[in-house]
This record gives structure tokens, C-alpha cells and sequence, in this order.
């Protein structure tokens, strides 16, 4: 499982960056977002996946004996899903201005200096 989860992140960080390098707006935004997908999968991974078994230490032990599910990490994402959600929101805003005043999503032609090319 952790294989498989390690494989997808790296498709993810693969699409997004590929993304990313496009000229459209739209895509660097989808990019964005992929990264994003990318790095909380990740911080999960590092948490190690346990199934079932809450972080919850017994009366009788001072340690914990079995393995457990981290809530360090589980706690990062939540923060990193917010925080990822109002990059996004921001960047869609911001980018929905940017086509209204220069009629295009190309970082190419938007970054012409001569208005009239």
C-alpha cells in the first residue's frame, strides 16, 4: 500500500509540474493543484499508514506497544488543504481578472510588451 501510494505521489508531482510548465493560465493552476494533492499524500506517507489502531496509550502502560496512527501528520494535511484551498481560490480570482483586462489565458502573449502584436 505504501508502494502504491509512493508511485502515485510521484505521478502527481510529475503531472503537476508538467502542467505547470505550460503557457495556458488554467493549466498552471491544475498544476497547482496536483502539487498540492502531491505533497499531502506525501506528509501521509511519512506518517506511516496504520489501519485501524487510534494514538491512544492504555491506563496500565506508559508506552505505547503496538503501532499507531500518528495524528501529527493527519493534523499537517487538514492545515494543508485549507491552506492549498484558499492558494487556489485566489489564483482562479486572480487569473479571472487577468483574462478580462488582456482577452487571453497565454503567458506568452500576456507578457508582450506592445499592446497591439
Amino acid at each position: 500500500m505504501e508502494f502504491l501510494l509512493a508511485v502515485v505521489t510521484g505521478l502527481l508531482y510529475a503531472a503537476g509540474l508538467y502542467m505547470m510548465l505550460r503557457r495556458s493560465l488554467v493549466k498552471l493552476i491544475i498544476g497547482l493543484i496536483l502539487i498540492g494533492n502531491g505533497a499531502n499524500i506525501l506528509i501521509f506517507l511519512l506518517g506511516r499508514i496504520t489501519k485501524g489502531l487510534p494514538p491512544i496509550i492504555p491506563e496500565e502502560s506508559k508506552v505505547f506497544i503496538e503501532a499507531y496512527a500518528d495524528p501529527v501528520p493527519q493534523a499537517l494535511i487538514l492545515t494543508a488543504i485549507v491552506i492549498s484551498f484558499g492558494l487556489q481560490s485566489f489564483a482562479i480570482v486572480l487569473i479571472k481578472r487577468a483574462f478580462k483586462v488582456v482577452r487571453t489565458d497565454d503567458l506568452d502573449q500576456m507578457n508582450s510588451i506592445d499592446p497591439y502584436s
